[in-house]
């Protein structure tokens, strides 16, 4: 059975749109972690368009699971991490006029900054994670450049429009996620899943952790983040 990463990064999405106190991304955080979360994901954008450095610093002191660092290939944030020093770190790619993620991090066309990267928060005891398209070729440059754990981008599966291309999609993660575990990394999968579509994703043996946020958030308005937690953590196991 996958642990489950719960993505905080709408909680703060909600509270810039006032740039008020509340809602309190820490605070979810904290109740995600009480409800069945395995690890807490937030991500730092260059822009701080949602999370801020002093949640990143609130949410390593407060937590007692493993914090999930997201990040861009950006100098001063990896500085910054290797100070907060949360226990992962995942780069992953950042276009400032995105609205999401849109891909997975190309390590091959990045690798000497990846490699540099992962190297400098490993020395201070950080695992280093790369989020990357299921694609063989991203999986080895990843193993090159020092990464501990692959997370698989699962964008393409969740948005395809019809069962044949959700069985496409769905079937290249397995074999990249088989291939991946044959390497020797630890296997994560993560992006648009929804309630509705994670089983099949669950269900692939390979797969250590997956790593949810905004259909967790989206619920949470609705039912409270405790129960919108808990439902996620029954459709993975």
């Amino acid at each position: 059975m996958p642990k489950l990463g719960v993505n905080i990064d709408h909680v703060a999405t909600l509270r810039q749109a006032r740039r008020e106190h509340d809602p309190d991304p820490v605070a979810a955080a904290l109740i995600a972690a009480k409800s069945g979360a395995n690890t807490i994901v937030c991500h730092l954008r260059e822009d701080r368009r949602h999370i801020q450095d002093k949640d990143v610093i609130q949410l390593k002191k407060k937590l007692t699971k493993p914090l999930n660092f997201e990040m861009a290939l950006n100098a001063g944030i990896i500085k910054f991490a290797a100070r907060i020093k949360p226990k992962y770190c995942m780069f992953v790619p950042e276009k400032r006029t995105e609205i999401t993620t849109e891909g997975g991090l190309d390590i091959v066309k990045y690798f000497r900054r990846v490699k540099t990267a992962t190297a400098q928060l490993a020395k201070k005891g950080i695992i280093v994670s790369v989020f990357v398209d299921p694609v063989k070729k991203q999986i080895d440059a990843a193993i090159k450049a020092g990464a501990r754990i692959i997370e698989l981008h699962t964008g393409p599966y969740a948005n395809a429009k019809t069962k044949v291309g959700k069985q496409k999609q769905l079937a290249k993660i397995k074999r990249m996620a088989q291939y991946a575990k044959t390497k020797g990394l630890i296997v994560h999968a993560g992006h648009g899943l929804k309630y509705r579509d994670v089983k099949p994703v669950a269900r692939i043996k390979e797969i250590d952790e997956l790593n949810i946020g905004h259909s967790i958030v989206a619920r949470s308005i609705t039912v409270g983040m405790a129960k919108a937690v808990r439902e996620m953590k029954r459709l993975v196991k």
